[in-house]
């Protein structure tokens, strides 16, 4: 449908060339395969080594999607304006104390990146001590990573990556001088952690596939090759990173794949100690640690509590054998994030889609909740950067009302609104309407959907709706407010989200039957959420424009080969498509920890056929696809830009609607796309350009 509504170029002819693979005995062709650059790991360190003959391609990709987008310019140019009006360019964080000071983010009018400030505790002259639009001044591509002031914060451990492929450099500034020292830490994972003395750092050393494999401890005057190496993870299927405790009394070496987690604990005031073991890994458990003074709470799902439960165990003595239960599962109510404070122990949990926060009193047991009234709605718990206090900060938003940040008292109850979300060119929360739909799936659960309209738009079929989806690992999207969703609204768009399984919207139970043989309930509960918009009447089947990025790329791709009658467009961004070929790929970055998540092809047939079943570059076919459009970035080490680069150019050759099938990929930038706020909103009107230009709404 719509193919008239985009210009007549020739699309780049992909070359085909022979390969195959052979794993249990079942032959495969790839005639695309040689559009994976050989020296990828060099590649996302260095662009200018990609291949010549994989460059000339992906640069005719660039020209092709530009010529096809050229009549979009101006719509462009005017959804970039509307966005850029909605955001209050000199904005700033409520600063966050933490004994002499309080801490918080800012941006000037103009400013791609942020500030990172500081001000006396209560009230002052502001001091800035990271300038993200000095730094990244004459690069072409620059993101602030970690930030961690010290315990006597006279000093700050900042990282950034210049490159978009994830690996950062860490950097220790002097908070006096507001001059950065001579350590410099390289190939790192970003995020630091200090010792209690404010002597030295941990950090987490990426290997050359991009893993996290090393933990080491930097002395702050010293050369990275004489950090101590404290802790080395040998299995490439976990990730690590490294994290503190609030009373700054432990280091947090925490190991995870998608199911099963370990965490090492080493005192912060005796930086090089032998790390002691809390729980050894054991597939299928979860657990973390949060510190409450002389207990641990820990989050887990132990004991079949799939949908996780709180206990505790003496600080002396974490080991497993001496966790007790204190917060008991409530089956289909999952329990996300704890944080632990003097008097108190909070939570926040979600029950079918929808999140509240839960406060215990820790002395007497007693509990209250809060939550909110609308349909669809989004908490944030951001707890206290301090310990021993009775105010924990919240943020509350909907996908009609702009964010609210709140301080709330744990003893009154009381609650003080900091903070409201400013949209400069101005938003009226009584023009538009929130929804929640349950839309039936095939095995009849049902799949809940979030709905913002504008309160003008007729509700009669004929408006265009743009489906969002992702589904993996866990994750749920929230129903929060996004002032750029805007743009697609006022033009008589309905924004839908489609909380399907894969996510954990409805507890642990809806993550595990949308993962492994189970992961084509992602794709189908998406479809069911649009067949649902359409017998309701919210919109036609041609007017569905279906979006997803990364895991939710793949989740794109799956739903254009199963039903591809029922969109009328597809956006993949940075689309996770050539599963099967990625996954038998143990050299991949993400390879080994996301076997889990998908199954292994590599030790399993069954694993293998399942994900040969419904990875979208495999099933491909001959048959009448919708206009897509799919973006990467070179040097991306999630989903590598290869995986859209294939997909698009086999979708060219089977489909056979004659629609466009249209290929951006940043050549300065990784998954994240780019950098700075406004670039990245230019990235954003692309995308709705052209979901315009399918719905015929330009």
């Amino acid at each position: 449908m719509n193919q008239h509504s985009f210009p007549k170029h020739n699309a780049p002819a992909t070359e085909k060339k022979a390969f195959s693979d052979t794993r249990h005995g079942i032959v495969r062709h790839d005639e695309y395969h040689w559009l994976r650059a050989a020296n990828w790991q060099d590649v996302l360190r260095d662009p200018s080594l990609l291949d010549a003959q994989i460059r000339l391609h992906l640069e005719a990709e660039n020209t092709y999607q530009s010529a096809l987008m050229a009549d979009t310019q101006e719509l462009q140019k005017q959804l970039f304006s509307e966005m850029k009006g909605r955001i209050k360019e000199d904005d700033s964080s409520v600063p966050v104390k933490d004994g002499a000071y309080a801490y918080g983010i800012s941006y000037v009018t103009g400013g791609q990146h942020p500030q990172y400030f500081r001000t006396p505790r209560d009230g002052g002259e502001k001091t800035i001590l990271i300038d993200g639009d000095k730094e990244a001044a004459s690069l072409a591509y620059f993101s602030l990573g970690g930030l961690d002031y010290s315990p006597d914060h006279k000093a700050l451990a900042w990282s950034a990556d210049t490159k978009g492929s994830e690996f950062y450099d860490i950097k220790i500034r002097d908070l006096s001088t507001l001059e950065d020292s001579a350590d410099l830490l390289t190939s790192t994972a970003g995020g630091t952690v200090w010792d209690a003395a404010s002597q030295g750092v941990f950090y987490v050393q990426m290997d050359d596939n991009h893993r996290p494999a090393k933990l080491f401890y930097h002395r702050t005057g010293t050369k990275q090759d004489q950090d101590a190496l404290i802790y080395e993870e040998k299995d490439a299927g976990f990730f690590m990173n490294v994290s503190g405790s609030s009373l700054n009394d432990f280091v947090f070496i925490n190991i995870q794949d998608h199911e099963t987690s370990e965490v090492w604990l080493i005192p912060a005031n005796n930086p090089q100690a032998k790390p002691q073991l809390v729980a050894a890994r054991e597939t299928g458990i979860e657990y973390s640690l949060t510190e409450g003074g002389d207990v641990f709470y820990i989050l887990t799902n132990i004991d079949g509590a799939k949908d996780f439960k709180i206990m505790s165990a003496p600080v002396s003595a974490p080991q497993k054998q001496n966790w007790t239960e204190v917060v008991a599962e409530k089956s289909g109510t999952i329990i996300l994030d704890v944080g632990a404070y003097k008097n108190h122990l909070v939570w926040l949990e979600r029950n079918n889609g929808l999140p509240r926060i839960v406060i215990r009193e820790r002395s007497s047991g007693t509990e209250h909740a809060i939550a909110f009234d609308e349909e669809a709605y989004s908490l944030g718990l951001h707890g206290s950067a301090e310990y021993d206090t009775d105010v924990i900060r919240f943020s509350y938003s909907s996908m009609t009302t702009p964010s609210q940040l709140f301080d709330y008292n744990m003893v009154t109850r009381e609650r003080v609104l900091l903070k409201t979300q400013e949209v400069p060119s101005g938003h009226v929360i009584e023009n538009y309407v929130t929804r929640r739909l349950l839309a039936p799936a095939a095995d009849g659960e049902l799949v809940p959907v979030s709905i913002l309209a504008h309160k003008d738009t007729p509700l009669d079929g004929s408006a265009p709706c743009l489906l969002y989806g992702y589904g993996a690992y866990g994750s749920s999207i929230p129903a929060s407010f996004s002032t750029t969703r805007l743009s697609l609204v006022d033009r008589g768009f309905i924004y839908a989200i489609a909380h399907i399984r894969g996510g954990k919207d409805k507890g642990f139970a809806w993550y595990e039957n949308g993962k492994r043989e189970h992961k084509v309930n992602t794709f189908t509960d998406f479809i069911a959420a649009a067949k649902h918009l359409v017998a309701e009447n919210f919109t036609r089947h041609d007017r569905i424009i279906a979006h997803g990025g990364s895991a939710g790329g793949m989740l794109m791709g799956a739903i254009t080969n199963m039903a591809p009658e029922a969109f009328g467009g597809i956006i993949a961004d940075v689309p996770f498509v050539d599963v099967l070929n990625t996954m038998l790929d143990d050299s991949l970055p993400l390879t080994p920890p996301e076997w889990p998540e998908w199954g292994n092809p590599i030790a399993s047939e069954t694993d293998y056929r399942t994900i040969a079943s419904y990875s979208p570059y495999d099933n491909v076919s001959a048959q009448n696809y919708p206009p897509i459009l799919a973006t990467a970035g070179l040097t991306d080490p999630r989903v590598t830009y290869w995986e859209a680069a294939k997909w698009v150019a086999k979708l060219r050759d089977q489909s056979t609607s004659g629609n466009p099938v249209l290929f951006k990929i940043n050549m300065e930038a990784g998954h994240g796309g780019v950098s700075g706020r406004f670039s990245q909103l230019e990235e954003v009107a692309y995308n709705y350009a052209f979901a315009l230009k399918v719905a015929d709404r330009l």
